[in-house]
């Protein structure tokens, strides 16, 4: 789905016009619309909102629903189908927001950051995810760290039945310089690099931390990366422990 967003830069007056798969005729001929509109006195944002296809399947299937291009075919296909006919329109984006893990509350958000204007930029969303790389990496991480090189806590008795959020299970890691050096590191690295993701306009960026059976390491780092990481400026952070 595309939104136009036009401004009016002789007042504080603001237009959204939202265009979709269902417009028929017109979705054609809105490339040649839009870059008539962009080389008029308006000055138009074009923002293009998509998901990843597991995603838009799963909506389809909560709603319970028909994809509007496949009433008699499957979800998918009508899918598939939809981001070739939107995929001139994705071209031309000023913007695009991926929407797969947002909720309707931070997708407002981002909207409303934008409509106040350029100074007043809506959080880019971290999702922090522990997981263990024996049920696979997570589909939608954007950035992966492997911990697997750290103490295992998973071999010490007592420890095994716990998780990362056990102070003794903390306090067993940080007893090993290598689990404080790697935090240090991993730390620094998240602090410089995440700014820069938000100066790009990113919205959402999940960064995921594994171990093995996604219990005790990868827990731990990341409850650690959620305390480190909260003074950091324009993100919003959120936990999620897949495994644990």
């Amino acid at each position: 789905m595309a939104e136009l967003s036009i401004r009016d830069e002789a007042g504080p007056d603001k237009v959204a016009i939202v265009v979709d798969v269902r417009e028929g005729g017109f979705l054609a001929q809105f490339p040649r619309v839009y870059r008539k509109l962009k080389a008029s006195s308006v000055t138009p944002t074009l923002i293009f909102l998509e998901a990843s296809h597991s995603a838009l399947v799963r909506r389809f299937s909560e709603t319970r629903r028909p994809h509007p291009l496949a009433p008699d075919r499957s979800v998918s296909e009508g899918i598939s189908e939809e981001r070739r006919k939107l995929n001139a329109i994705r071209s031309m984006a000023d913007l695009i927001l991926d929407t797969s893990n947002l909720t309707v509350h931070e997708l407002r958000d981002i909207f409303m950051g934008m409509s106040r204007g350029g100074e007043a930029k809506a959080e880019m969303v971290v999702n922090l995810v522990s997981f263990g790389f024996k049920n696979g990496v997570p589909v939608d991480a954007d950035v992966v760290f492997d911990v697997r090189c750290l103490p295992n806590p998973h071999f010490v008795p007592g420890l095994r039945g716990l998780t990362g959020r056990d102070p003794a299970v903390v306090r067993y890691m940080r007893r090993h310089g290598s689990t404080r050096e790697f935090l240090d590191r991993l730390s620094s690295f998240l602090t410089f690099a995440l700014p820069q993701y938000v100066h790009e306009g990113k919205s959402y960026l999940t960064v995921a931390v594994g171990c093995t059976g996604g219990r005790h390491r990868s827990v731990m780092i990341v409850e650690a990366l959620k305390k480190s990481l909260a003074k950091v400026k324009g993100v919003r952070l959120r936990v999620r422990h897949r495994d644990s």
